[in-house]
């Protein structure tokens, strides 16, 4: 049943640029089960063996419903990130699953895939236009990489992996934001900020009058402490500033309620198995299929020349 839509909801308004302004934690479930039921539906239609194998018959109507949930959950995602609320992270880990399920079961949808390969496959093809073709490709390329052609057992498990990936890199994001957002260095004395422009200390003052404390405060949001790693001339600080940074969410850093060393393990491992269930050797070969580089090898190379020249 499709959670009540409260009226007008910003995310289901696609006429311009994301009113991010107007975004309430409160709009996101109803705005994704709306998309979500309306996608499923233009989904249903276009797997039939009726439905009409063409661009304007079949891409266009599942490109256009499937681009409406992305963009709507990109914008909760970007929200997310950059102005995280209790309320925000809630909605966001509720919502999560039923869009990762969503997205992976449409690439494992073999009637879909298989009119993607008969549009690619017509005479006609080439006479569409070259981001026409282009886009039918890509089409085609990410059902693979999703396991449309793998049998049912493993479509299950590759079901299982994208599910707990999506909630693992939640949970490093999470951690690395909480991270961020707890680091505090206050500095009483003005003359350990020489060479900081005075905008830059100006910020420091007030972020440190907000927390009714005297002297200057930086955190590792980059407008704070980009500034001292660029221009400060005090090598102490800029070395705590970026080590801080540096070994934020980590077993380095003596907060282990944020350690991502865990789940950067487990996705690694993830990573690997999925990579294996689609017949590549690791992930870095699955990575570089949409890429322009052709080899994990070739990559390496660019890598190592690119510092000799350093």
């Amino acid at each position: 049943m499709t959670t009540p839509i409260a009226s007008p909801n910003p995310l289901l308004d696609f006429s311009d640029l994301p009113r991010f302004d107007l975004i309430d934690p409160s709009h996101v479930g109803p705005a994704i089960d709306l998309l979500l039921e309306q996608s499923r539906a233009v989904i249903a239609e276009l797997e039939a063996p009726s439905a009409d194998v063409t661009w304007e018959g079949f891409v266009e109507p599942l490109e256009s419903s499937v681009e409406k949930l992305g963009r709507a959950w990109g914008i909760v995602g970007h929200l997310n990130g950059v102005v995280d609320t209790p309320e925000l992270r809630s909605v966001y880990n509720e919502n999560q699953p039923k869009v990762t399920e969503f997205w992976t079961s449409l690439s494992q949808n073999l009637a879909l895939f298989d009119k993607y390969k008969a549009l690619k496959n017509r005479a006609d093809f080439t006479s569409l236009s070259p981001a026409r073709q282009k886009i039918i490709d890509n089409a085609v390329r990410d059902f693979r990489l999703g396991g449309a052609e793998l049998s049912d057992d493993k479509k299950i498990r590759f079901a299982e992996i994208q599910e707990q990936q999506a909630s693992l890199s939640t949970k490093f994001s999470e951690n690395v934001l909480d991270a961020t957002n707890d680091f505090s260095l206050f500095v009483d004395d003005e003359s350990e900020l020489a060479g900081l422009p005075d905008d830059a200390k100006q910020a420091a003052q007030a972020a440190a009058e907000k927390d009714s404390k005297p002297g200057y405060k930086f955190t590792l949001h980059f407008p704070s402490y980009f500034p001292v790693l660029q221009f400060a001339d005090n090598r102490a600080l800029r070395e705590k500033i970026y080590r801080a940074s540096a070994t934020k969410a980590s077993e380095l850093a003596g907060k282990p309620e944020w350690d991502n060393t865990r789940n950067i393990v487990d996705i690694l491992q993830l990573r690997d198995e999925e990579a294996k269930l689609l017949g590549y050797q690791n992930y870095a070969e699955v990575s570089l299929v949409a890429k322009m580089a052709e080899t994990p090898a070739q990559v390496i190379g660019f890598l190592d020349d690119l510092a000799s020249r350093a």
